[in-house]
């Protein structure tokens, strides 16, 4: 464990101490026909489109290789942040379609 997470405890004079980390831990990643998907078009600033993927259980690197395959699919950019992938314009019907062949349990949301 690095010493930046160590929320502020510098020294212990008590020879039994262990430090407990509360973070929470990183769920392990569900299989595929597991996940259950929402794809969503969301308008940015400066009339911007997205299509964001929600819902992923899982790590954070694999969701950044689902991000990099989704992308790739589309043959545009995006990002993963805030555990969601964005992808740049509309692309709800071609994600929802590569996700289907994959065995991902998607559909999409929003109004």
């Amino acid at each position: 464990m690095s010493k930046k997470n160590r929320s502020g405890i510098i020294y212990s004079t008590n020879p039994d101490f262990e430090y407990n980390d509360d973070s929470p831990q990183e769920e392990s990643t569900l299989p595929a026909n597991q996940q259950d998907l929402r794809v969503w078009l969301e308008r940015k600033g400066g009339g911007k489109v997205i299509t964001a993927i929600k819902g992923f259980i899982g790590t954070e690197d694999d969701l950044a290789a689902l991000g990099k395959l989704i992308k790739n699919h589309c043959g545009t950019g995006g990002t993963v942040k805030d555990h969601e992938i964005q992808i740049q314009g509309d692309h709800r019907d071609k994600i929802l379609a590569w996700l289907s062949s994959k065995g991902y349990k998607a559909k999409k949301a929003g109004g």
